[in-house]
């Protein structure tokens, strides 16, 4: 779980002004639904983005 929450602020949330706490809610959101989990390769998962392996999973059984 912490080498998730350093992922954002590495990969992503430093390059952006947060403005509340609303605003980095949103921001966290959309990392992970628009990068992390549709982008990002995972080792655990074949060097796949979690969706990709998700969905070749469901297509072989």
């Amino acid at each position: 779980m912490e080498s998730f929450h350093s992922l954002p602020k590495r990969e992503w949330l430093h390059r952006v002004k947060i403005c509340d706490y609303t605003h980095a809610c949103r921001l966290v959101f959309e990392y992970i639904e628009t990068f992390y989990n549709t982008v990002r390769s995972h080792s655990h998962c074949n060097y796949l983005s979690p969706n990709e392996y998700e969905r070749k999973y469901r297509f072989a059984n």
